[in-house]
This record gives structure tokens, C-alpha cells and sequence, in this order.
């Protein structure tokens, strides 16, 4: 039987538009049930206050809930990795931090490719570390960090939130820089490590501001320098590392992933709600407030940013010698 051109054309454009039918209908039904935000860290440090402060704008911009799941362990790998195994439909994701980066380098038998297995989504800030010590420590500058570390090596321990998180390979840079011996002490998140610096069994951190800045400013903690190139509105009295060490820069990107094969859709769903609520007025104050820079941008953005954090924390990763616990 021989259609009318008219009718054919009609079936010809209804047909063709067939393929996309059922990913028009799976973005717009998501999401339709709370989604899973799993972060590698104990509640309290950096990348536990991001999470949760974006996601209750998603919780917000998506009539649905974001739960925050605090999965800590092997560096962040057991968050990653859940997140790599988990369904591709948008209900799982990962907050991406430093670590990430870090862990391609400092893990040899993974079983997944970080940049190959994780889909990037959208990156949230770039914030600085800053340099604190114990207030019963007697330097107040880095020129005085470097001095005493010299005078008494081996007698300075250095906390961290982990090995191979920022907090790790910032201070693992700047022994590489200075030629000082200070003694790595990984927490299992920057909550408990701060606690310890506090009470004085750690001397020295190179600190996420999110987690410290507070300390800071109540002078629980003494800060002596931003590891940015420049200085940070939210600590300007202090100067930067790199004023007294030429070329030192270190710095958290944050972000958020989901499994691979993730559906280009929710991706895109989900990126252009984070960039609405990195252009809010409300979250950027609050990210500055912990002394962040919000950093919007494209899922390839981001997936760009991540493939050269881990090829410049490599090279500290070999110097420094680190073995995963």
C-alpha cells in the first residue's frame, strides 16, 4: 500500500523521534527517589561540608532528598569504588576531592581506572590550605616553620587527613621544596587529626580551610600561611607559602561524580543544577565563608581538571615515597 507523501512524512518524523522517546521520559522523571551522595571521609572535614551544603541545594532544586553517606577508608578508594559498582541511573554519586587525584599514583593495584571508570559531572571549588601549628609551637611565619623543622628534624609530626588527600600531599610538597624532615601522621579524616593538633600531640597541618579556618580564628590554632598563589579574603591577614617558597602552589578541587555510563541526560541534569547553585549569590558567600572559589564549568571541564591534578600530584607522590596503609 502507498502512503500520501503527507501521512508518510508525518510517520517517517514520528518514527524518527522513537530513539529519543525513552531518554526524554528517564530525565524528565529524574529523579523520583532520594539519591546517594557518598563522600570518602568522616563527617566534619572539607569535603563532608561541601557535600552538604550542595546537596541541600540539589535536595532543594530536586524534590528529592540527597543523604549524605560517610563511607571513609583506604584514602577515599571504598567511597570510589562503591560509586564505580553502583547502578548508572543518576542515584549514586561521589564528591570527588583531592584524593582522587592523588590515589592513581599512590595505589598500584586498584580495580578501577579513576579517570577512565568515574563519569565527571560538575566540579563545586577550588579552596586553598593553610599552614597551622599548635600554638605552643614557637614559630609564626613559614621562615620559622622551616627554621625550627631544621634545627629539630624528625621532631615535628605532621597530620593529615589520610594519605594521599590534599592535606598530605601539600605538606609532602613542601618538605620536597624545603629539604625538612617532619614526621607524617595520616588520620582517618581531618576532624580527628584537628582534634589531636588542638590538644597537642600533633605540631604541624596543612589544613583545608572548611575544616580549620574556625580554629584559626579563635586562635585555637595558629595559621602562618594560604597555599594558593594569592592570599584568601577569608584569612587576609595571612601571607602565602609561596611569598617566602617561589613556585609552591597547592590547592582541594572539589567536584561530583557518578558511575560510569551514567546516562548524558542526568549528567547534564544534574551539572546544570550545580551550576545554578554556584551562581547563587547565597552559596558563593557561603563557600567564600570557608574560603572557597566556586568553579562552574561543563562535565568535560571537569573531567579535564581531574587529568591534570593527577598528573601534578604524581611527581610528589614518587618523591615522597608514600605507601598506602
Amino acid at each position: 500500500m502507498k502512503l500520501p507523501r503527507r501521512q508518510f512524512l508525518h510517520l517517517a518524523a514520528g518514527a524518527a523521534a522513537l530513539p529519543f522517546a525513552p531518554h526524554v521520559a528517564r530525565a524528565q522523571a529524574y529523579p523520583s527517589r532520594p539519591i546517594r551522595w557518598i563522600v570518602g571521609f568522616t563527617p566534619g572535614g572539607a569535603t563532608d561540608i561541601i557535600a552538604r551544603l550542595m546537596g541541600q541545594w540539589l535536595s532543594e532544586r530536586l524534590g528529592q532528598s540527597v543523604i549524605i553517606e560517610n563511607r571513609p577508608g583506604a584514602g577515599s578508594n571504598i567511597a570510589a569504588e562503591a560509586v564505580v559498582r553502583a547502578p548508572p541511573d543518576g542515584y549514586t554519586l561521589l564528591l570527588v576531592a583531592p584524593a582522587n587525584a592523588v590515589n592513581a599514583t599512590l595505589y598500584h593495584n586498584l580495580n578501577f581506572n579513576f579517570i577512565r571508570d568515574i563519569t565527571p559531572v560538575a566540579s563545586i571549588s577550588r579552596e586553598p590550605l593553610v599552614a597551622i601549628v599548635n600554638p605552643s609551637v614557637p614559630v609564626r611565619t613559614i621562615p620559622d616553620l622551616i627554621a625550627h623543622a631544621k634545627a629539630h628534624p624528625g621532631k615535628l609530626n605532621m597530620a593529615s587527613s589520610g594519605i594521599g588527600t590534599s592535606v598530605h600531599v601539600a605538606g609532602e610538597l613542601f618538605k620536597m621544596m624545603t629539604g625538612i624532615n617532619m614526621v607524617h601522621v595520616p588520620y582517618r579524616g581531618a576532624a580527628p587529626a584537628i582534634t589531636d593538633l588542638i590538644a597537642g600531640q600533633m605540631q604541624v597541618m596543612f589544613a583545608t580551610l572548611p575544616s580549620s579556618i574556625e580554629y584559626v580564628k579563635t586562635s585555637k590554632l595558629r595559621g602562618l600561611a594560604v597555599t594558593t598563589a594569592q592570599r584568601t579574603p577569608a584569612l587576609p591577614e595571612l601571607p602565602t607559602v609561596g611569598d617566602v617558597l617561589a613556585g609552591y602552589e597547592a590547592s582541594a578541587v572539589y567536584g561530583v561524580g557518578a558511575p560510569p555510563n551514567t546516562p548524558p541526560e542526568i549528567v547534564s541534569r544534574l551539572n546544570r543544577e550545580i551550576n545554578a547553585g554556584l551562581a547563587d549569590s547565597n552559596m558563593k558567600a557561603r563557600l567564600a565563608e570557608l574560603g572557597g572559589t566556586a568553579q562552574p564549568g561543563s562535565p568535560a571541564d571537569f573531567g579535564k581538571l581531574i587529568a591534570s591534578e593527577t598528573e601534578k600530584w604524581a611527581k610528589v607522590v614518587k618523591f615522597s615515597g608514600a605507601k598506602p596503609d
